[in-house]
């Protein structure tokens, strides 16, 4: 008897193990494949672009990594402001491209790329509207700005215009909110919508806070787990068969940003309401894009946000997903050119779909 049943725990790890073995072996073959694909993108510099560099410091004393792209003739600064869990460098094509258009200024978020560390208690989107402030008080003090935000990046710029909805319409002229969200964010926990995502959400502070407490070991299973992080990055950042540098480049933007971050953040985005803010972009050049295939900040936050500003020009991309602006550099650059020309010369708005 005992060796009968000895035998069926022998089938039954020996079916296990089988079974793990060939989903490894799909995994890897699969992942092989998104990697070996041909790669428009294979000698692009990612991360090598680079600006006069200063710090700036916020009010609590955190500092602020800033790039300036400087042009003295320049007759408007351009902001651009990146999301979360990323750096500046999220930015390369808008970068490399978009020169000729102003003044342009990157900066990381606090506990971002190569920004110092926040206090947990000052990891809100408040927070972060105080830091713009703080850069555009540092590197323009004077002229026009335009103010570029995705995802995370556009709530900063939602957090400015709450607290200081003065400034637009006098120094913020235009404004570029990318897969981004004023409100409805709130009710969704990743993009999981309805019932499911409220559902989630009573229960998410305490996963989080169980992840925070495990951080060590979570960072090393994110190390090891190199495979199924480029997979679940592919899924949740682009709308399509993202060309494998553009993936890699998502994963050390990623690995740089430690779990104790990524927790520290979201009670905040839980928090998340600025839809009243949207009433200061009312008569600032405003462009509100988005991929359709949108995962993290789903088209619908776009649309809400369009709606209540209606001589905003809303473009959805289609199949391009929440890394929109790496996914579709010239459809993102040629938008932005448009909205750039539209704030510095006064033309009338114009609302696509």
């Amino acid at each position: 008897m005992n060796r009968r049943r000895l035998g069926i725990a022998a089938a039954v790890v020996g079916t296990v193990a089988a079974g793990a073995a060939a989903g490894v072996a799909v995994e890897r073959r699969v992942v092989g494949r998104a990697r070996n694909r041909p790669d428009p993108y294979a000698d692009e510099p990612f991360g090598s672009l680079h600006g006069r560099a200063q710090v700036v410091e916020a009010d609590d004393g955190v500092r602020l990594h800033v790039e300036v792209d400087d042009d003295p003739a320049a007759p408007v600064t351009v902001v651009f402001i990146h999301g979360f869990t990323l750096s500046m460098d999220c930015w390369h094509f808008q970068r490399r491209d978009l020169g000729d258009l102003g003044r342009l200024v990157f900066y990381d978020q606090r506990s971002h790329g190569a920004s110092g560390r926040s206090p947990r208690e000052h990891a809100t989107i408040d927070q972060l509207g105080r830091d713009l402030l703080a850069v555009l008080d540092s590197v323009a003090p004077q002229g026009p700005i335009v103010l570029v935000g995705h995802s995370m990046g556009g709530m900063t710029i939602l957090a400015l215009a709450d607290r200081h909805p003065e400034l637009f319409g006098s120094r913020v002229v235009g404004v570029g909110l990318v897969g981004t969200a004023a409100g409805a964010f709130a009710e969704t926990i990743l993009g999981i919508p309805g019932v499911l995502g409220r559902a989630l959400r009573p229960v998410a502070p305490g996963v989080i806070r169980a992840a925070n407490r495990r951080a060590d070991l979570i960072e090393h299973g994110r190390r090891a787990g190199g495979d199924i992080a480029f997979l679940i990055t592919r899924k949740l950042s682009f709308g399509g068969d993202a060309p494998p540098s553009l993936v890699e480049l998502m994963e050390r933007m990623l690995a740089g940003t430690p779990i104790d971050v990524m927790t520290e953040f979201f009670d905040t985005f839980l928090d998340h309401d600025k839809l009243d803010a949207l009433q200061a972009l009312r008569g600032v050049e405003t462009t509100v894009l988005c991929g359709e295939r949108d995962k993290l900040t789903p088209p619908k936050n776009s649309h809400e946000m369009a709606e209540a500003l209606p001589d905003a020009e809303l473009v959805m991309v289609p199949h391009a997903g929440h890394m929109v602006m790496l996914e579709c550099p010239a459809l993102v650059n040629a938008t932005l050119r448009r909205l750039v020309s539209r704030a510095t010369s006064g033309t009338s708005r114009a609302r696509s779909a």
